[in-house]
């Protein structure tokens, strides 16, 4: 058995995957569209996180600042007879710059916007950390270039700290580098809080191309930090599937790439990937646990096309295509509560883009 440290709860816990365990969906609960909650518009949820100790789910939502100011929120789910009842959001909260100020929309400052994709808290600081995937427009009529972030703040929204950017992860006006909308998606920690890991959503521009339809080359990676310093000490290769099924119509935009990660122990993390083509309006989100023995640091290596490394391993756990369900646009997971059935909780959260044909879905699992 591979024994499982859940390290986003407080007291963290234990959990035993044997080879034969089982993802079981549950059930779904639904946000209604742009559902007004204390003067802000929720929706675009990307990351998701609990708190076990306060029973308190922090959820970011990635409006850039454009219907309201950056910022997450604090909910709480109520399970039951092991099924989600509803969710309550009981907070929100700003997401402040190091000056103490509210972040500004493109449209005020375009180099200084956000970008929020995930958030974690960390129980030994009672902080929270979010990552934010910055921006890279390169037109002729003009050139943004803002570098992706992992940002420590109060549960507040207060800024403490940023974590230092690896030097192949700034943005660049040439093709090196991270893609637009592809950098700093998912976040978790590790090794009792003393470990943070960010995964790229998709391969940076010298690895090689985006994936496929095919087959895919294409390789992205997770960052591994050190929080105390909050300097990157590893980067790690991990090859994503090839996009799940052809855009329509041909041509059209389609992407496989990683919106979340949530680590299990030192080197063991769950991972979501998620494939979305034009003229499909489900995701096929795919769930692997992926495994870090063995793999190779490639932090020293700048480009991991045609170049043999040690990759992450990983093996599939759950295709969301075999539940027969409608599955949106999951971008964030975490561990919940234990069940009163005895089995641990899983928790999946999809940002609906605040577009009226997407849902605000909440996706609860139990581990078997």
């Amino acid at each position: 058995m591979i024994c499982i440290l859940i390290a986003s709860c407080t007291p963290q816990k234990t959990v035993l995957f044997a080879d034969n365990t089982q993802l079981k969906f549950v059930n779904e609960y639904d946000v209604s569209y742009n559902k007004s909650f204390q003067n802000t518009t929720i929706g675009g949820l990307s990351g998701i996180d609990y708190d076990a100790k306060h029973d308190v789910y922090y959820l970011i939502s990635d409006d850039r600042s454009a219907m309201n100011p950056a910022r997450f929120y604090k909910a709480k789910i109520h399970i039951d007879q092991n099924k989600i009842d509803r969710v309550e959001f009981t907070g929100v909260k700003t997401l402040l710059q190091s000056d103490g100020t509210v972040y500004p929309n493109s449209k005020q400052d375009p180099y200084h916007t956000p970008d929020p994709e995930d958030i974690r808290y960390n129980a030994k600081t009672k902080q929270l950390v979010w990552t934010s995937e910055g921006e890279r427009i390169v037109k002729k009529q003009g050139v943004v270039l803002e570098d992706p972030s992992v940002i420590a703040v109060t549960t507040g929204g207060k800024y403490i700290d940023s974590f230092a950017l690896p030097s192949n992860m700034h943005m660049q006006s040439i093709e090196k580098g991270p893609r637009q909308n592809g950098v700093f998606e998912g976040l978790s920690f590790a090794n009792h809080y003393k470990h943070l890991f960010v995964s790229v959503e998709e391969p940076l521009y010298e690895d090689g191309p985006r994936a496929g339809l095919d087959d895919s080359s294409a390789w992205i990676r997770i960052v591994k930090y050190d929080v105390k310093t909050r300097k990157p000490i590893a980067q790690y290769g991990y090859q994503i599937d090839p996009v799940a099924y052809p855009a329509n119509p041909p041509g059209a935009f389609k992407i496989n790439g990683i919106p979340d990660i949530l680590v299990l122990n030192d080197h063991q993390l769950i991972v979501i990937e998620r494939s979305f083509s034009s003229g499909r309006k489900p995701c096929t989100i795919k769930i692997y646990l992926a495994d870090l023995n063995g793999a190779e640091d490639v932090s020293s290596i700048s480009s991991l096309k045609n170049t043999s490394f040690h990759p992450v391993a990983k093996r599939l756990l759950l295709n969301m295509d075999s539940l027969g369900i409608y599955t949106d646009n999951i971008e964030g997971v975490t561990f919940g509560p234990r069940l009163s059935n005895g089995h641990q909780s899983l928790v999946f959260v999809a940002d609906n883009n605040f577009s009226p044909d997407e849902i605000t879905q909440f996706l609860l699992f139990q581990i078997l």
